[in-house]
Protein backbone atom coordinates (compact mmCIF):
# COMPACT_ATOMS: atom_id res chain seq x y z
CA UNK A 1 0.00 0.00 0.00
CA UNK A 2 3.06 2.89 0.79
CA UNK A 3 4.58 1.31 -2.32
CA UNK A 4 1.49 2.48 -4.12
CA UNK A 5 0.88 5.57 -2.27
CA UNK A 6 4.53 6.19 -3.44
CA UNK A 7 4.11 5.57 -7.33
CA UNK A 8 1.03 7.52 -7.19
CA UNK A 9 2.78 10.93 -5.56
CA UNK A 10 5.26 9.97 -8.41
CA UNK A 11 2.89 9.94 -11.49
CA UNK A 12 0.89 13.02 -10.27
CA UNK A 13 4.00 15.35 -11.22
CA UNK A 14 3.11 14.86 -14.51
CA UNK A 15 -0.47 16.04 -15.11
CA UNK A 16 0.31 18.99 -12.24
CA UNK A 17 3.57 19.67 -14.25
CA UNK A 18 1.50 19.61 -17.43
CA UNK A 19 -1.38 21.52 -15.80
CA UNK A 20 1.21 24.44 -14.96
CA UNK A 21 2.92 24.54 -18.11
CA UNK A 22 -0.20 26.75 -19.73
CA UNK A 23 0.37 29.53 -17.09
CA UNK A 24 4.38 29.23 -17.58
CA UNK A 25 4.15 29.51 -21.86
CA UNK A 26 1.72 32.54 -21.26
CA UNK A 27 3.13 34.27 -18.53
CA UNK A 28 6.80 33.83 -19.03
CA UNK A 29 7.61 32.80 -22.29
CA UNK A 30 7.22 35.16 -26.08
CA UNK A 31 4.41 35.48 -27.39
CA UNK A 32 5.86 36.02 -30.73
CA UNK A 33 8.56 32.64 -30.91
CA UNK A 34 6.34 29.47 -31.05
CA UNK A 35 8.52 27.54 -33.31
CA UNK A 36 11.52 28.54 -31.57
CA UNK A 37 9.61 28.00 -28.27
CA UNK A 38 8.44 24.69 -29.27
CA UNK A 39 12.30 23.18 -30.50
CA UNK A 40 13.68 24.50 -27.05
CA UNK A 41 11.38 22.75 -25.33
CA UNK A 42 11.58 19.17 -27.54
CA UNK A 43 15.70 19.13 -28.42
CA UNK A 44 16.81 19.22 -24.63
CA UNK A 45 13.76 17.51 -23.14
CA UNK A 46 14.91 14.60 -26.04
CA UNK A 47 18.41 14.29 -25.65
CA UNK A 48 17.37 13.54 -21.32
CA UNK A 49 14.91 10.81 -21.88
CA UNK A 50 17.87 9.81 -24.49
CA UNK A 51 20.24 9.71 -21.86
CA UNK A 52 17.98 7.79 -19.71
CA UNK A 53 17.02 5.17 -22.05
CA UNK A 54 20.02 4.97 -24.56
CA UNK A 55 18.16 3.06 -27.54
CA UNK A 56 18.05 3.63 -31.11
CA UNK A 57 15.09 2.33 -33.34
CA UNK A 58 15.00 -0.69 -35.51
CA UNK A 59 13.64 -0.89 -38.81
CA UNK A 60 9.89 0.25 -39.77
CA UNK A 61 10.77 2.28 -35.59
CA UNK A 62 12.59 4.65 -37.95
CA UNK A 63 9.91 6.36 -40.20
CA UNK A 64 7.49 5.92 -37.41
CA UNK A 65 9.41 8.09 -34.82
CA UNK A 66 9.79 10.48 -38.07
CA UNK A 67 6.11 10.19 -38.60
CA UNK A 68 5.18 10.42 -34.87
CA UNK A 69 7.45 13.63 -34.44
CA UNK A 70 6.37 15.57 -36.61
CA UNK A 71 2.77 14.84 -35.52
CA UNK A 72 3.12 14.56 -31.91
CA UNK A 73 5.99 16.65 -31.43
CA UNK A 74 6.28 19.95 -34.25
CA UNK A 75 2.87 20.39 -34.58
CA UNK A 76 1.01 19.68 -31.14
CA UNK A 77 4.15 21.60 -29.19
CA UNK A 78 3.59 24.80 -31.84
CA UNK A 79 -0.23 24.33 -31.98
CA UNK A 80 0.04 23.71 -28.16
CA UNK A 81 2.34 26.94 -27.85
CA UNK A 82 -0.08 29.39 -29.49
CA UNK A 83 -3.08 28.04 -28.08
CA UNK A 84 -1.43 28.54 -24.45
CA UNK A 85 -0.14 32.37 -25.61
CA UNK A 86 -3.73 33.23 -26.89
CA UNK A 87 -6.22 32.06 -24.55
CA UNK A 88 -6.99 32.51 -20.86
CA UNK A 89 -4.90 29.80 -18.88
CA UNK A 90 -8.17 28.38 -17.29
CA UNK A 91 -9.69 28.51 -20.63
CA UNK A 92 -6.89 26.53 -22.33
CA UNK A 93 -6.62 24.07 -19.90
CA UNK A 94 -10.13 23.27 -19.92
CA UNK A 95 -10.17 23.11 -23.64
CA UNK A 96 -7.44 20.96 -24.15
CA UNK A 97 -8.80 18.48 -21.42
CA UNK A 98 -11.32 17.49 -23.81
CA UNK A 99 -8.71 16.13 -25.96
CA UNK A 100 -9.17 12.57 -25.00
CA UNK A 101 -12.61 12.86 -25.98
CA UNK A 102 -11.86 14.19 -29.41
CA UNK A 103 -9.52 11.23 -29.79
CA UNK A 104 -11.69 8.99 -28.92
CA UNK A 105 -13.93 10.10 -31.51
CA UNK A 106 -11.63 10.59 -34.06
CA UNK A 107 -10.54 6.97 -33.45
CA UNK A 108 -13.88 5.95 -34.24
CA UNK A 109 -14.05 7.48 -37.67
CA UNK A 110 -10.66 6.11 -38.55
CA UNK A 111 -10.84 2.45 -37.38
CA UNK A 112 -14.33 1.80 -37.35
CA UNK A 113 -14.52 0.49 -33.90
CA UNK A 114 -17.30 1.36 -31.87
CA UNK A 115 -16.65 2.82 -28.48
CA UNK A 116 -18.43 1.57 -25.64
CA UNK A 117 -21.44 3.47 -24.53
CA UNK A 118 -19.22 5.26 -21.45
CA UNK A 119 -16.87 6.82 -23.64
CA UNK A 120 -18.74 8.12 -25.99
CA UNK A 121 -21.29 9.39 -22.82
CA UNK A 122 -17.90 10.65 -21.42
CA UNK A 123 -17.20 12.24 -25.09
CA UNK A 124 -20.51 13.68 -25.17
CA UNK A 125 -20.69 15.15 -22.02
CA UNK A 126 -16.99 16.66 -21.77
CA UNK A 127 -17.95 18.12 -24.87
CA UNK A 128 -20.71 19.70 -23.82
CA UNK A 129 -18.85 21.40 -20.72
CA UNK A 130 -16.38 22.79 -23.14
CA UNK A 131 -19.31 25.00 -25.27
CA UNK A 132 -20.51 25.68 -21.57
CA UNK A 133 -17.04 27.28 -20.59
CA UNK A 134 -16.74 29.23 -23.94
CA UNK A 135 -20.35 30.22 -24.74
CA UNK A 136 -20.94 31.73 -21.31
CA UNK A 137 -17.91 33.78 -20.88
CA UNK A 138 -18.45 37.52 -20.47
CA UNK A 139 -14.79 38.14 -21.79
CA UNK A 140 -13.96 37.83 -25.88
CA UNK A 141 -12.13 34.17 -26.56
CA UNK A 142 -9.67 34.31 -28.66
CA UNK A 143 -10.63 32.50 -32.04
CA UNK A 144 -6.66 32.01 -32.78
CA UNK A 145 -6.83 30.29 -29.85
CA UNK A 146 -9.39 28.37 -29.95
CA UNK A 147 -8.52 27.28 -33.67
CA UNK A 148 -4.96 26.32 -32.67
CA UNK A 149 -6.41 24.32 -29.67
CA UNK A 150 -8.41 22.50 -32.12
CA UNK A 151 -5.71 22.27 -34.49
CA UNK A 152 -3.49 21.14 -31.61
CA UNK A 153 -5.98 17.96 -30.57
CA UNK A 154 -6.58 16.40 -34.16
CA UNK A 155 -2.92 16.70 -34.97
CA UNK A 156 -1.90 14.87 -31.78
CA UNK A 157 -5.56 12.74 -31.95
CA UNK A 158 -4.17 11.33 -35.33
CA UNK A 159 -0.57 10.93 -33.86
CA UNK A 160 -1.99 8.65 -30.69
CA UNK A 161 -4.43 6.59 -32.94
CA UNK A 162 -1.15 5.83 -35.67
CA UNK A 163 0.81 4.78 -32.46
CA UNK A 164 -2.00 2.64 -31.46
CA UNK A 165 -1.72 1.18 -34.48
CA UNK A 166 2.04 0.55 -34.36
CA UNK A 167 2.03 -0.08 -30.83
CA UNK A 168 4.27 -3.50 -31.39
CA UNK A 169 7.69 -3.36 -30.69
CA UNK A 170 8.59 -0.01 -29.03
CA UNK A 171 10.07 0.61 -25.78
CA UNK A 172 8.09 3.50 -25.21
CA UNK A 173 10.63 5.95 -23.33
CA UNK A 174 13.16 5.23 -26.26
CA UNK A 175 10.45 5.82 -28.80
CA UNK A 176 9.21 8.99 -27.03
CA UNK A 177 12.55 10.53 -26.53
CA UNK A 178 13.43 10.29 -31.14
CA UNK A 179 10.46 11.59 -31.33
CA UNK A 180 10.79 14.77 -29.51
CA UNK A 181 14.35 14.52 -31.20
CA UNK A 182 13.07 14.06 -34.64
CA UNK A 183 10.14 16.96 -33.62
CA UNK A 184 12.86 19.56 -32.64
CA UNK A 185 15.08 18.81 -35.54
CA UNK A 186 12.41 19.72 -37.88
CA UNK A 187 11.48 22.93 -36.37
CA UNK A 188 15.06 24.33 -36.28
CA UNK A 189 15.23 25.63 -39.89
CA UNK A 190 11.66 26.78 -39.89
CA UNK A 191 12.06 28.56 -36.78
CA UNK A 192 15.47 30.18 -38.05
CA UNK A 193 13.41 31.25 -41.09
CA UNK A 194 10.09 32.39 -40.11
CA UNK A 195 11.22 33.78 -36.28
CA UNK A 196 14.79 34.30 -37.00
CA UNK A 197 18.16 34.14 -34.70
CA UNK A 198 17.12 31.84 -31.33
CA UNK A 199 15.91 33.50 -28.65
CA UNK A 200 18.63 33.72 -25.79
CA UNK A 201 16.86 33.77 -22.40
CA UNK A 202 18.00 35.15 -19.70
CA UNK A 203 16.02 35.40 -16.37
CA UNK A 204 12.93 34.38 -15.58
CA UNK A 205 12.60 33.39 -19.21
CA UNK A 206 15.54 31.47 -18.81
CA UNK A 207 14.46 29.59 -15.84
CA UNK A 208 10.55 29.04 -17.58
CA UNK A 209 12.37 27.43 -20.86
CA UNK A 210 14.26 25.01 -18.35
CA UNK A 211 11.01 24.17 -16.32
CA UNK A 212 8.99 23.61 -19.97
CA UNK A 213 11.52 21.21 -21.21
CA UNK A 214 13.01 19.80 -18.11
CA UNK A 215 10.03 19.64 -15.65
CA UNK A 216 6.93 19.70 -18.61
CA UNK A 217 8.28 17.31 -20.62
CA UNK A 218 11.45 15.21 -19.64
CA UNK A 219 10.51 14.50 -16.07
CA UNK A 220 6.59 14.26 -16.25
CA UNK A 221 7.10 11.82 -19.48
CA UNK A 222 9.24 9.86 -17.34
CA UNK A 223 7.16 9.96 -13.93
CA UNK A 224 4.00 9.48 -16.17
CA UNK A 225 5.11 6.31 -18.10
CA UNK A 226 6.54 4.81 -14.76
CA UNK A 227 3.12 5.04 -12.98
CA UNK A 228 1.46 3.85 -16.02
CA UNK A 229 3.38 0.72 -15.71
CA UNK A 230 3.41 -0.22 -11.90
CA UNK A 231 -0.45 1.61 -11.37
CA UNK A 232 -3.64 0.21 -12.69
CA UNK A 233 -5.19 2.15 -16.04
CA UNK A 234 -7.95 3.03 -14.14
CA UNK A 235 -5.94 5.17 -11.24
CA UNK A 236 -3.59 7.08 -13.84
CA UNK A 237 -6.92 8.21 -15.69
CA UNK A 238 -8.35 9.98 -12.28
CA UNK A 239 -4.65 11.77 -11.98
CA UNK A 240 -5.35 12.63 -15.18
CA UNK A 241 -7.71 14.81 -14.31
CA UNK A 242 -5.31 17.05 -12.20
CA UNK A 243 -3.98 18.50 -15.28
CA UNK A 244 -6.88 20.62 -16.09
CA UNK A 245 -7.78 21.16 -12.47
CA UNK A 246 -4.01 22.76 -11.74
CA UNK A 247 -4.17 25.01 -15.05
CA UNK A 248 -7.12 26.49 -13.60
CA UNK A 249 -6.51 26.74 -10.31
CA UNK A 250 -3.13 28.76 -11.31
CA UNK A 251 -5.18 30.79 -13.62
CA UNK A 252 -7.93 31.90 -11.13
CA UNK A 253 -5.59 31.96 -8.26
CA UNK A 254 -2.10 33.40 -9.35
CA UNK A 255 -3.06 35.19 -12.86
CA UNK A 256 -6.52 36.67 -11.79
CA UNK A 257 -9.16 34.90 -14.25
CA UNK A 258 -12.90 35.42 -13.00
CA UNK A 259 -14.82 31.55 -13.50
CA UNK A 260 -18.16 32.07 -13.28
CA UNK A 261 -21.17 29.68 -11.98
CA UNK A 262 -21.37 28.86 -15.60
CA UNK A 263 -17.84 28.14 -16.63
CA UNK A 264 -17.44 25.83 -13.67
CA UNK A 265 -20.10 23.61 -14.34
CA UNK A 266 -18.78 23.72 -17.68
CA UNK A 267 -14.96 22.79 -15.68
CA UNK A 268 -16.88 19.71 -13.66
CA UNK A 269 -18.56 18.55 -17.24
CA UNK A 270 -15.12 17.92 -18.82
CA UNK A 271 -14.01 16.52 -15.54
CA UNK A 272 -16.71 14.39 -15.84
CA UNK A 273 -16.76 13.47 -19.42
CA UNK A 274 -12.44 12.41 -19.20
CA UNK A 275 -13.54 10.49 -15.82
CA UNK A 276 -16.57 8.81 -17.61
CA UNK A 277 -14.06 7.66 -21.05
CA UNK A 278 -11.30 6.71 -18.44
CA UNK A 279 -10.54 3.19 -19.22
CA UNK A 280 -11.87 0.75 -16.47
CA UNK A 281 -10.39 -1.85 -14.36
CA UNK A 282 -6.86 -3.36 -14.96
CA UNK A 283 -4.33 -4.54 -12.18
CA UNK A 284 -1.36 -2.37 -12.98
CA UNK A 285 2.17 -2.84 -14.31
CA UNK A 286 4.07 -5.65 -13.05
CA UNK A 287 7.10 -5.29 -10.62
CA UNK A 288 10.83 -3.23 -10.84
CA UNK A 289 12.64 -4.37 -13.71
CA UNK A 290 9.57 -6.49 -15.62
CA UNK A 291 8.22 -4.82 -18.72
CA UNK A 292 10.04 -2.17 -19.53
CA UNK A 293 9.22 0.01 -22.08
CA UNK A 294 6.46 -0.83 -24.03
CA UNK A 295 3.88 -0.99 -26.88
CA UNK A 296 3.40 2.83 -27.94
CA UNK A 297 -0.37 3.72 -27.12
CA UNK A 298 -1.60 0.16 -25.12
CA UNK A 299 -1.66 1.33 -21.67
CA UNK A 300 -0.17 -0.74 -18.66
CA UNK A 301 -3.09 -2.80 -17.20
CA UNK A 302 -5.05 -3.30 -20.26
CA UNK A 303 -5.22 -6.57 -22.29
CA UNK A 304 -3.91 -7.01 -25.36
CA UNK A 305 -6.71 -9.61 -25.51
CA UNK A 306 -9.52 -7.93 -24.04
CA UNK A 307 -12.51 -8.29 -26.15
CA UNK A 308 -13.77 -5.27 -27.61
CA UNK A 309 -16.87 -3.01 -26.37
CA UNK A 310 -15.55 -3.56 -22.79
CA UNK A 311 -14.55 -0.03 -21.29
CA UNK A 312 -10.97 -0.21 -21.33
CA UNK A 313 -10.38 -2.98 -23.94
CA UNK A 314 -9.49 -2.84 -27.80
CA UNK A 315 -8.40 -0.49 -29.73
CA UNK A 316 -10.21 2.68 -28.46
CA UNK A 317 -9.92 1.69 -24.68
CA UNK A 318 -6.15 1.79 -25.56
CA UNK A 319 -6.44 4.96 -27.39
CA UNK A 320 -8.85 6.73 -24.51
CA UNK A 321 -6.31 5.40 -22.27
CA UNK A 322 -3.48 7.34 -24.14
CA UNK A 323 -5.14 10.92 -24.04
CA UNK A 324 -6.91 10.26 -20.44
CA UNK A 325 -5.20 13.18 -18.82
CA UNK A 326 -6.20 15.02 -21.56
CA UNK A 327 -3.44 17.09 -24.17
CA UNK A 328 -1.86 14.67 -26.04
CA UNK A 329 1.76 14.81 -27.44
CA UNK A 330 5.28 13.09 -28.10
CA UNK A 331 3.77 9.58 -27.09
CA UNK A 332 2.45 11.74 -23.86
CA UNK A 333 2.28 14.99 -23.92
CA UNK A 334 0.86 17.78 -21.82
CA UNK A 335 -1.63 15.58 -19.91
CA UNK A 336 -1.89 12.39 -22.19
CA UNK A 337 0.56 9.45 -22.32
CA UNK A 338 -0.04 5.70 -23.16
CA UNK A 339 2.21 3.08 -21.89
CA UNK A 340 1.82 -0.61 -22.50
CA UNK A 341 2.87 -4.26 -22.40
CA UNK A 342 6.90 -4.93 -23.44
CA UNK A 343 8.13 -5.61 -26.76
CA UNK A 344 11.27 -6.71 -27.57
CA UNK A 345 12.49 -5.43 -30.98
CA UNK A 346 11.37 -1.62 -31.67
CA UNK A 347 14.70 -0.25 -30.41
CA UNK A 348 18.22 -1.92 -29.00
Amino acid sequence: MEANFRWVLLTAVAPVAWGANYYVTREFLPADRPLWGAALRALPAGLLLLALRPRRPRGAWWWRTAVLGLLNTAGFFVLLYIASQSLATSVASTVMAASPLAMLLLAWVLTAARPARAHLLGALVGLAGVGLMLLTRSEPVSLPGLSASAAAMLVSSFGYVLAARWREGADVLATTAWQLLAGGLVLLPLAAVFEGPPVVPAGRELAAFGYVAVVATALAFAAWFAGLRRLPAGTVGLLGLLNPLTGVLLGTVVAGERLGPTQFAGLVLVLAGVALGRPRGGSGGGPEGAAEGGAEGAPEGVSEDAPEGRPGSGPLGRVAAAGVAGGGGSGAGDGGGGSGRSAPNGSE
